[in-house]
């Protein structure tokens, strides 16, 4: 059994510390490239879709989240992404485990396990976004995060179906630059982040990201139940760059870290029925990646990607145990070529994803998929640029399978439209938001599932007028031959993945807005999905359980030399709750909510700043409407309704940032 070693975690903060604070060693020369740190996102280059081109020049649409959003949700949230990630229009933040905190980011209506996460286009996080993995990477050395919304296949294979969010990490300055943010909040939390970053000899640099979070666990409305979990983590994140004078560069990423997690009932407490059920969840993660491209004389640039990582974890779901790995290995190639008007790729892809298990070996599964893609962005006039992608991925259990896309970017006066149609798939994996309450003590292994499929399309168009700028989408998407669970009809008690009969079908519209005008930033954005599904018992559509129907949100920041000031509230519209497995006892649909927030930060001089963040301010909580546990445990053991509404309530967070 593993458990949170807090020695060791102190020893690898320290270690971090060391380096942040006594740096000169590591400085021989002052000499390095920094990126462009610029707010402008029109500025942001553009390496998901590995075109190289800036934003605005993208057929295929990308959000960016630019280095100012970065800064803000860094003293919003240090100790992790999924509340920054969280703000975009489009993007709904989705908690999956009531007990552990877990949660998943949904993309245009689809489940969160459809969405892949990067970072500088490697999978260090694994070949799935996991449940946890967003509330452990803190956003203080990323540059600018992309999001490319919708079927995503054709660029990044079959762990893409949703989308993809690649976080870019910042260049090393041409100086030492050591930061520095402390922070903690109401409920028992506590976060110190440390960043370093600066030239080592020559043409290289690097940073260094250390990072220590604590969170004690937080029964808010007292029923014995832990409304928010506890935990302690260590992070630890260093990364060399080298970049040569004729635009050669290499990075080369390492990290790892270490989190025990615990929640359910609290000591001394039990459940309605009389029992107790603790949670509790350590996990040991490391990764080693490099991302390099050179340029070849009158060819090119080739491009090399290549990813190792490793994750341990011992769970505990009420009186059941479990020891099990994850492991993802991964290496790209690339080609790309500049024509008159034309940008090309040719590239060929092999990833290997594992998972094996203690005390459910059933489980246990090896996929491998090496893939051949290539991609064309062609200009045939000054008003038009068109992009195609085409990817075949060769896997081992599910087939193969070929993904296509079409983007097409037309210019207009001051307008831009985007269209994009494409086809994707997905291979299925026990790892979906049912199962990370329960675990798979009531689930029989998978038999005779086949790979979903996708087809989805996009339109959108965006214009300018002086300090205002607005963009319109409309999206739509079916989902075939979906996974889900259902109550097996050949072992009593007992559940099953299946494939269901009818698609899954998404379709929706989204409109974002946004000012700007001196010190003065409003950003507002509404979302309206229709979901529906198939319930795989009744056979009857429905409305896709847990997607609003409407969102809206609309943030102001007021920033001047002295610090910064910030207003911002959010929507979220009604939630179908009739889960085919565990439908909520005490509604089926959920209610509408407002949340406000607050923030302020004070520049005490140039490199010192003080910070007071305060959500939630009106202290919504589900638990206000109904209780949050069962009366009685659904079929697949959970003990818990889906979370629909927060369950922190009100939190305020303040600390510093020092930059020194």
């Amino acid at each position: 059994m593993r458990r949170f070693n807090v020695g060791r975690a102190s020893a690898l903060f320290a270690v971090g510390a060391a380096i942040l604070f006594f740096p000169a060693p590591l400085a021989a020369q002052e000499k390095g490239e920094a990126a462009e740190q610029s707010g402008d996102v029109e500025s942001v280059t553009v390496t998901a879709t590995r075109s190289g081109k800036r934003v605005q020049d993208e057929p295929i649409h990308v959000e960016v989240i630019d280095q100012e959003e970065i800064e803000e949700g860094t003293i919003m949230s240090p100790g992790g992404i999924a509340r920054l990630l969280s703000e975009t229009s489009g993007v709904h933040f989705q908690v999956n485990s009531a007990a552990l905190g877990a949660a998943n980011l949904t993309i245009e209506g689809l489940r969160g396990h459809y969405t892949q996460l990067f970072s500088d286009g490697l999978p260090l996080y694994g070949g799935q976004l996991e449940s946890l993995g967003l509330l452990q990477i803190p956003p203080a050395d990323l540059e600018h995060v992309e999001i490319v919304k919708g079927v995503a296949s054709a660029l990044y294979g079959p762990s893409a179906l949703g989308g993809v969010i690649n976080l870019v990490s910042r260049r090393p300055e041409k100086e030492l630059t050591p930061e520095l943010i402390v922070n903690a909040t109401s409920v028992d939390g506590q976060d110190a982040v440390g960043y370093l970053s600066g030239p080592l000899t020559g043409e290289w640099g690097f940073t260094l990201l250390g990072s220590l979070n604590r969170q004690g666990e937080s029964d808010i409305n007292h029923d014995g139940w832990s409304d928010l979990p506890g935990f302690n983590r260590a992070l630890l994140r260093p990364r060399l760059f080298w970049q040569g004078d004729d635009g050669d560069s290499v990075l080369v990423t390492g990290g790892f870290s270490e989190e025990g997690r615990s929640g359910g009932t609290l000591a001394g407490k039990t459940l309605p029925d009389g029992s107790t059920f603790p949670e509790k969840l350590d996990t040991e993660r490391w990764d080693l990646g490099t991302v390099s491209q050179f340029r070849l004389d009158q060819i090119g640039i080739l491009a090399f990607r290549a990813s190792v990582m490793g994750e341990d974890d011992f769970h505990r779901w009420g009186g059941v145990t479990d020891d099990d790995h994850h492991g993802t290995a991964f290496g790209e190639l690339s080609l790309t070529g500049n024509l008159p008007s034309q940008v090309w790729t040719l590239g060929s892809a092999v990833q290997q994803d594992s998972y094996r298990s203690r005390n459910f070996a059933p489980f246990d599964y090896t996929y491998t998929v090496p893939a051949l893609f290539a991609q064309d962005e062609y200009s045939p006039a000054g008003w038009l640029d068109l992009a195609a992608s085409l990817r075949a991925d060769f896997h081992n259990v599910f087939g193969n399978f070929v993904s296509p896309r079409l983007s097409a970017l037309i210019r207009a006066d001051e307008w831009t439209f985007r269209a994009t149609a494409g086809g994707g798939v997905y291979a299925p994996t026990p790892f979906t938001e049912d199962i990370a309450d329960t675990g798979f003590t009531k689930i029989l292994p998978f038999h005779a599932i086949k790979a979903e499929t996708a087809q989805a399309a996009s339109f959108d168009a965006g214009r300018s007028f002086g300090p205002i700028a607005f963009n319109a989408s409309l999206f739509a998407s079916s989902i075939k031959r979906p996974v889900a669970l259902t109550l097996s009809p050949a072992a009593p008690g007992k559940l099953t993945f299946v494939n269901v009969s009818g698609p899954t079908r998404t379709i929706g519209a989204e409109l974002l807005a946004t000012y700007k005008n001196g010190p003065l930033t409003v950003t507002g954005g509404y979302v309206v999905i229709h979901a529906t599904e198939i319930d795989p018992q009744t056979l009857q559509r429905e409305d896709a359980e847990l997607v609003p129907r409407q969102t809206a949100g609309i943030s102001g920041v007021w920033e001047e030399e002295w610090g910064k000031i910030g207003l911002e509230s959010f929507f979220t519209g009604r939630q179908s709750l009739n889960d085919p497995l565990d439908p909520n006892p005490y509604r089926q649909v959920s209610a509408p909510y407002v949340i406000f927030g607050a923030l302020a930060e004070w520049n005490v001089t140039d490199k010192l700043s003080l910070f007071l963040n305060s959500e939630n301010l009106t202290d919504v909580r589900q638990t206000r409407y109904d209780p949050l546990l069962r009366p009685q445990p659904g079929p697949d053991g959970r003990r818990t309704v889906d979370v629909w509404a927060p369950l922190d309530g009100r939190l305020i967070n303040g600390g510093l940032r020092a930059r020194l």
